[in-house]
C-alpha cells in the first residue's frame, strides 16, 4: 500500500498540470448548469376538478407559457422522438453521428442542417437561442452531457415539451394544444401530435396562409414514417393525413374568469387544480346569462353566484359577475366584495335565541310599532301583525320582530357570535351598527355569507352522522384548491356556536316560502327539492340576496349594480331568489336534513302562543324541540277568567255570586298587541267586558300606541314655533268604549271605538292623560321638540 501511494504521488507530481486542467474542466462541467435551468415567467393556469383547463392568464412577459407539464402524451412522444431524435434514449446528450452528418451537409450544401439532440435543444432554449456557431454548439454539447446526468430522460422530455416555441407567443406543448386545437395535450390525435412535433422546426408556419403546404408535407412525412415503423397502422395513418391543419389560434377556455383572476393574484404563474365542477360551472354560467337578460330591463346589470360543497367546504361553482360588459363593471368580482347584508343575518339570531332557550320555533313575538332610542324599524310592507310566530317572522322576513329579538338577545352578544362564525367583514364595534345590524346595517360578502350558511348546515350534518358530536373549527374558510385538506378541528360534545336542535328548527322555518309580507307579485317556487333559504334586500334597493342550503350544497346569490345604484323592485325575492332556484334545479337532489333526536326533547306546547304550555292552555300539542327550550317561559297569554251565566260578561266576587260564575281559559293579548293582532286574525276573540258594577281596577285596558313611553315628538324644523298637528293613538281592550283625552289636565277631545285624536301642539313638555267611560286612567310624560333641537 505504501509503495502504491508513493507511485501515485510521483504520477500526480509529474502530471500535475494536466490533472489540474482535467479537474478544472470537471468542476466547470459539474457546475456549468444553473440551479434553475429556466427562469422564464409562466402563465397562471386553472383547471377544474377533473383537471381540464377552465381558465388561464398570460405570463407577465406576454407569452403564453404554461407551467411544466407532469407527463408527455405517448402519441406526441413517439412523434417528436421519430422526428427530432430517434436515439434519444441511447445517447449521452449528443449524437456524434448526427453531428458529423450535419457538418458534412453544411460544408457541401447551400442549406443548413442541425444535428442537435432534444437534450441539446433544451440547453439552447435555456440559453435564449443564442446565435448558432460551432463554438456555441460545443457549449451546448458540454452542457447537454451535464443535463443528462442531472435529469432523467423523461424529465428532459418534459422540459422540451414545456419550453419549445410554437409560433407567435405560444410556448410549450400544452399551450399549443389548447391554442391550436382547443383540447388538452393528452387528447391529441396522431395527426395533431405529428403537427405539433414538426412545428417547432419552423414555428412561423402555423399562421394561416403562410407555407401551409410545407407544414402539411412535413406532417405527412412524419405520419408516413410512423406507419412504416409500425407505430401506427394503415387505417390510423390514412385518417391522420386527412386531418386539417390548425388555422388561427383558438381562444383559451375562460369559464371562471373572476376565479381565474383571483388565482392569478394569489398563485401567479402556477398551475392550480381547483375544486370547480366543470359541468356545473357551465350550467351556472347559463343561468347567470339568462337572468342577466331578465334583470337588465330594469337596469340591474350585475349578479354573482357561489356554490359550495357543505361537507368538504370546497367551491363547486364561481360566477363572479354577469356578462354585462365593461361599461357596467363586469370585471368586478362581486363574490369577494362587501355589500349591505339585508336580512341575511336573521336566521343566525333566530337560531342563537333557540340555542340558549330564549325562544321556541313558534313562540309569538311582538310585531308592533317600535321606537328604540330613536330607531324606528319598519316592516317591508309598512304593516304590523301585533304578534306572529317566530318561525313565520323569520320565513316572512319581518323587520320589527327581528329588531326586538336582537334587543332581547343583546347586541354585543350577537355581534360576538357573528365573530365566532368567522364573519370577518363585520369588524367595527357593535355600537357602530346598532340594532340595524340585523336589517343590513353591516356589510359582508357573498363568500362570507355562503360559507357561514354552509358551516351551519355542516354543524347539523356532522352532529347527526358522528355520534352527536361537534367540531371545534366548523366555521372555517372554504377553499377552491382541490387537493388542500381543510382542518375542521377536534371533536367535542359541546356546540361551539349553535347546537344542532336550534339549527334544525331554523332550517325548518327557512324551508317555508320566505317573502316580504304583502308582496302581491310573488310567484311561488315549485320545486321538488327541499332547501332552507333566506332572502335579503338592502336599504335603498341596492342589494338583493338569496342564500340557501341543502344537506349537500350551499348556494349564494347576489344581484344589483356594482356601482351601488339602487333600482325599484331590486329585492331578494324578485331579483335573487329566481336565480337560486334555477341553480337548485340543476343540482342533484340531496334530500333533507336528518332530525337530531339527541338534541331534541318532547315538550308540551301551547298551540296558540307557541310557548311552553301553562295550566290555562286548552289546546296543547307535543313537539320535539331543542333541549334548551325547557328553559323558556310558559305561555303568558292564557289566563283563567270568570264569566256570568250567559258567558257574555266577565264578573268577580264583588258583583256576582261565586256559585254562578263560570271559569274559562282565555287567550288574550296586551292592548297594543291585540290592536294589530285582531285585524289580521279574524278568529281572535277579545275578552268580554265586565258586568256593570264590577270592579276592574286591577286590569290594564289601555295602552298608548303613539307616542310610546319616553318617545320624543319632533316637529319639522322649518315650522319654527308654529303649532303643527300630531296624531295621538291608543289601544283599548274594550271594543265599545269612549275615551277622554287631556293634556296637562286640559281636556282636548273624545274618541269612540277607534281611538286616534288629531291635535295642534307646540314644542314643550306635557303630561298626556286618558280616561275611559269606566274610569280607567293612564298617563305619561310627553316631550315635543323642534327637529333642530338636541
Amino acid at each position: 500500500m505504501k509503495a502504491f501511494l508513493l507511485a501515485l504521488k510521483r504520477i500526480v507530481l509529474k502530471h500535475r498540470i494536466k490533472l489540474l486542467v482535467v479537474l478544472t474542466l470537471f468542476l466547470f462541467w459539474f457546475f456549468c448548469l444553473p440551479k434553475q435551468l429556466f427562469k422564464d415567467p409562466t402563465s397562471t393556469v386553472v383547471t377544474s376538478s377533473d383537471n381540464v383547463l377552465i381558465g388561464a392568464r398570460i405570463a407577465h412577459d406576454g407569452q403564453w407559457r404554461f407551467p411544466q407539464i407532469d407527463s408527455i402524451p405517448e402519441r406526441f412522444k413517439q412523434s417528436v422522438l421519430l422526428f427530432e431524435d430517434e436515439y434519444f434514449y441511447k445517447h449521452p446528450g449528443f449524437n456524434p453521428i448526427s453531428i458529423f452528418n450535419a457538418i458534412k451537409h453544411n460544408l457541401t450544401k447551400d442549406t443548413r442542417r442541425g444535428g442537435s439532440t432534444i437534450t441539446q435543444q433544451v440547453i439552447r432554449m435555456s440559453r435564449k437561442n443564442k446565435r448558432r456557431t460551432y463554438f456555441e454548439k460545443c457549449i451546448e454539447i458540454f452542457m447537454a452531457t451535464r443535463l443528462e446526468l442531472r435529469y432523467s430522460k423523461e424529465d428532459i422530455l418534459k422540459l422540451y415539451a414545456t419550453y419549445t416555441p410554437y409560433g407567435g407567443n405560444v410556448v410549450g406543448l400544452e399551450t399549443a394544444s389548447w391554442r391550436y386545437f382547443g383540447i388538452p395535450a393528452q387528447e391529441l390525435s396522431w395527426g395533431q401530435s405529428a403537427t405539433l412535433a414538426v412545428l417547432p422546426n419552423a414555428p412561423s408556419l402555423i399562421f394561416p396562409g403562410r407555407n401551409e403546404q410545407l407544414l402539411l408535407k412535413k406532417r405527412n412525412r412524419l405520419l408516413k414514417k410512423l406507419w412504416e415503423e409500425n407505430h401506427i397502422d394503415e387505417t390510423t395513418y390514412e385518417l391522420a393525413i386527412s386531418e386539417p391543419l390548425p388555422q388561427k389560434p383558438i381562444a383559451l377556455p375562460n369559464i371562471t374568469p373572476h376565479l381565474t383572476e383571483r388565482i392569478k393574484k394569489e398563485h401567479q404563474g402556477k398551475r392550480i387544480q381547483t375544486s370547480i365542477d366543470r359541468h356545473l360551472q357551465y350550467q351556472a354560467n347559463i343561468v347567470a346569462e339568462h337572468h342577466y337578460q331578465r334583470l337588465k330591463s330594469n337596469e340591474i346589470h350585475n349578479l354573482a353566484i357561489l356554490i359550495l360543497d357543505v361537507e368538504t367546504r370546497k367551491v363547486l361553482s364561481y360566477v363572479g359577475n354577469s356578462p354585462s360588459g365593461k361599461t357596467h363593471g363586469n370585471y368586478v368580482d362581486i363574490i369577494t366584495k362587501n355589500r349591505s347584508t339585508g336580512s341575511t343575518l336573521k336566521p343566525f339570531l333566530f337560531a342563537s335565541l333557540m340555542h340558549e332557550g330564549q325562544l321556541l320555533p313558534n313562540t309569538l313575538v311582538k310585531d308592533i310599532p317600535t321606537v328604540i332610542n330613536g330607531y324606528n324599524p319598519k316592516n317591508f310592507n309598512k304593516k304590523h301583525s301585533g304578534a306572529v310566530p317566530a318561525g313565520r317572522a323569520l320565513s316572512r322576513s319581518l323587520n320589527v320582530p327581528a329588531v326586538r329579538l336582537l334587543r332581547q338577545y343583546g347586541l354585543q352578544k350577537f355581534y360576538n357570535k357573528l365573530h365566532k362564525m368567522n364573519l370577518k367583514s363585520i369588524n367595527k364595534p357593535a355600537g357602530h351598527y346598532g340594532l340595524a345590524l340585523i336589517l343590513g346595517g353591516a356589510e359582508s360578502s357573498l363568500w362570507d355569507l355562503t360559507k357561514t350558511y354552509a358551516s351551519v348546515a355542516s354543524t347539523l350534518n356532522y352532529f347527526e352522522s358522528n355520534s352527536s358530536t361537534y367540531r371545534t373549527n366548523e366555521f372555517v374558510e372554504p377553499s377552491y384548491l382541490l387537493n388542500t385538506k381543510i382542518d375542521f378541528g377536534e371533536q367535542q360534545f359541546e356546540a361551539p356556536v349553535i347546537n344542532a336542535g336550534a339549527i334544525y328548527h331554523t332550517f325548518k322555518s327557512l324551508q317555508e316560502v320566505n317573502r316580504p309580507e304583502g308582496d302581491e307579485n310573488w310567484q311561488f317556487f315549485d320545486s321538488s327539492k327541499r332547501i332552507a333559504w333566506k332572502t335579503g334586500t338592502s336599504f335603498g334597493f341596492k342589494d338583493a340576496w338569496a342564500v340557501g342550503v341543502t344537506p349537500k350544497y350551499a348556494i349564494g346569490v347576489w344581484a344589483g349594480n356594482a356601482d351601488g345604484e339602487g333600482r325599484p323592485g331590486l329585492t331578494g325575492i324578485t331579483a335573487a331568489a329566481p336565480i337560486l332556484f334555477d341553480i337548485l334545479d340543476v343540482l342533484p337532489n340531496s334530500g333533507w336534513f336528518q332530525q337530531p333526536f339527541d338534541d331534541l326533547t318532547e315538550m308540551e306546547i301551547c298551540a296558540q302562543s307557541g310557548h311552553l304550555a301553562s295550566t290555562f292552555c286548552d289546546n296543547i300539542k307535543k313537539e320535539l324541540l331543542p333541549n334548551n327550550g325547557t328553559k323558556s317561559k310558559q305561555c303568558p297569554y292564557h289566563k283563567q277568567v270568570f264569566l256570568d251565566a250567559s258567558k257574555a260578561f266577565r264578573v268577580n266576587s264583588e258583583c256576582y255570586p261565586l256559585e254562578d260564575m263560570i271559569a274559562k281559559n282565555w287567550f288574550t293579548l296586551p292592548p297594543v298587541i291585540e290592536y294589530y293582532y285582531a285585524t289580521s286574525n279574524p278568529n281572535y276573540r277579545p275578552l268580554p267586558t265586565y258586568l256593570q258594577g264590577c270592579s276592574i281596577s286591577e286590569v290594564q285596558f289601555m295602552e298608548f300606541i303613539y307616542p310610546k313611553k319616553n318617545e320624543e315628538v319632533l316637529l319639522p324644523k322649518d315650522l319654527g314655533n308654529n303649532t303643527t298637528e300630531i296624531i295621538f293613538k291608543l289601544a283599548h281592550q274594550q271594543g265599545e268604549s269612549s275615551v277622554y283625552w287631556y293634556l296637562d289636565e286640559t281636556y282636548i277631545g273624545t274618541t269612540e271605538n277607534f281611538h286616534e285624536l288629531i291635535y295642534q301642539i307646540k314644542p314643550g313638555e306635557y303630561v298626556l292623560t286618558v280616561v275611559d267611560d269606566e274610569g280607567n286612567r293612564i298617563q305619561q310624560k310627553l316631550a315635543v321638540k323642534l327637529a333642530s333641537e338636541n
